[in-house]
């Protein structure tokens, strides 16, 4: 599946390993940088869905997203594990939770320009809501391995679980085009579990075209 992620925030927290790792399955070991675990919330905007080597899907190609996530590893293959993701298409929802065994939730979001500055909201019937305003602050710059920055941003595959079993799809794209950030967040109940109230680790991508590729037992 071939995707376009566009105007993306990584909002960042230090969260204790202990208290993530309840929420990700065994088998996958929940990874620490800088003597601690992260819990990361990202909204972004997508573009240009499709299937590989296909057209943009007609009424689906474009919305917006947020997700929330840890960084965990298996068989020495660092990834992402998603505790959610929100989506303003119906129809994404219904084919992401079908196609990858991801916990996708239809949402209200909306996403508004002021200058350079990007308001962002997001709510879900159930409660759940995140509501920020942020723009880049920087030059572009490539996260560097071993950084934190690269840690956090550089993984090439996700992790699912359906019926018990661990599943895995590979992600390809470019390294990162990161840019420091401005961000307030006024609102965020996103997370399982509560983050700290100080300010959050934030990062901002203008752009990043990506290829997910189907899942297979891991």
């Amino acid at each position: 599946m071939g995707q376009t992620w566009d105007d993306l925030l990584f909002v960042h927290y230090r969260v204790p390993v202990e208290r993530l790792r309840p929420l990700v399955p065994d088998g996958l070991e929940v990874q620490e940088h800088s003597g601690s675990g992260w819990l990361g919330v990202t909204p972004f905007v997508v573009t240009g869905l499709r299937a590989r080597g296909l057209l943009p899907l007609p009424f689906a190609s474009s919305f917006r997203e947020l997700n929330v996530r840890t960084y965990v590893t298996r068989d020495e293959k660092p990834g992402i594990w998603f505790f959610s993701l929100d989506a303003s298409s119906r129809l994404a929802v219904e084919a992401a939770r079908r196609l990858y065994r991801l916990p996708y939730f239809e949402a209200d979001i909306s996403l508004r320009r002021r200058g350079e500055q990007i308001l962002y909201d997001c709510s879900r019937d159930d409660g759940k809501a995140f509501s920020a305003a942020y723009r880049p602050n920087g030059a572009v710059f490539g996260a560097q391995p071993g950084s934190l920055e690269h840690f956090l941003t550089e993984r090439y595959c996700l992790y699912a679980e359906h019926g018990e079993a661990l599943y895995r799809a590979d992600i390809h794209h470019r390294p990162w085009p990161l840019q420091p950030a401005e961000a307030q967040v006024d609102l965020n109940t996103m997370p399982p579990v509560k983050v700290s109230e100080g300010d959050p680790l934030v990062h901002y991508s203008s752009r990043q075209d990506v290829v997910i590729w189907p899942l297979d037992p891991a």
